[in-house]
């Protein structure tokens, strides 16, 4: 099944979502219709926040579907190690030709759990640590404009509301 992606100022996206404790068939149906919702709208990430699941789920591929081995699913995912910092241009489905650079850390290890529950460590740099961070973020209520400064988030949400207003939004 492909979701909908849920756009900015939906108040889903403003929510902590909650942790995952039943890893079952519903659950992995969940990540691959993820997958597919993720690849409909030509993404690389996205967190089940930005379907209205609140639950602790992100599915990243920063191969666009090219290699199923770089398909990565993190559930209930944490930082556990990071490194350097990077500030490089950013997107978001939830906030569609909405652009902006933000900092993140160069480099992360991220601990997650996979849709049997197992837990892993996962590191990630450059397109990958950025992509992990994006969408764990996602879990906690915090978009990308969250991390721009107050004038230029000021400035996105401007354009946003007239967007909305102009009905192309």
């Amino acid at each position: 099944m492909i979701y909908p992606i849920v756009k900015y100022p939906d108040p889903v996206l403003a929510q902590k979502a909650e942790p995952i404790v039943v890893f079952d068939r519903e659950l992995a149906k969940l990540a691959d219709d993820m997958f597919a919702s993720m690849y409909a709208a030509e993404g690389i990430g996205l967190a089940a926040p930005q379907i209205g699941v609140l639950k602790r789920i992100t599915v990243i591929d920063t191969s666009f579907g090219k290699d199923a081995n770089e398909k990565l699913v993190l559930i209930n995912p944490e930082i556990v190690a990071s490194d350097g910092r990077r500030s490089e241009e950013e997107g978001c489905l939830s906030l569609p030709e909405i652009r902006d650079k933000v900092l993140r850390h160069a480099t992360v290890t991220v601990r997650a759990q996979d849709v049997h529950g197992d837990w892993f460590e996962v590191d990630g740099e450059d397109l990958l640590s950025r992509a992990m961070q994006h969408e764990m973020d996602h879990l906690d209520g915090v978009l990308f404009i969250d991390r721009l400064s107050r004038l230029k988030k000021d400035l996105t949400i401007r354009r946003i509301k007239k967007l909305i207003k102009n009905g192309e939004w």
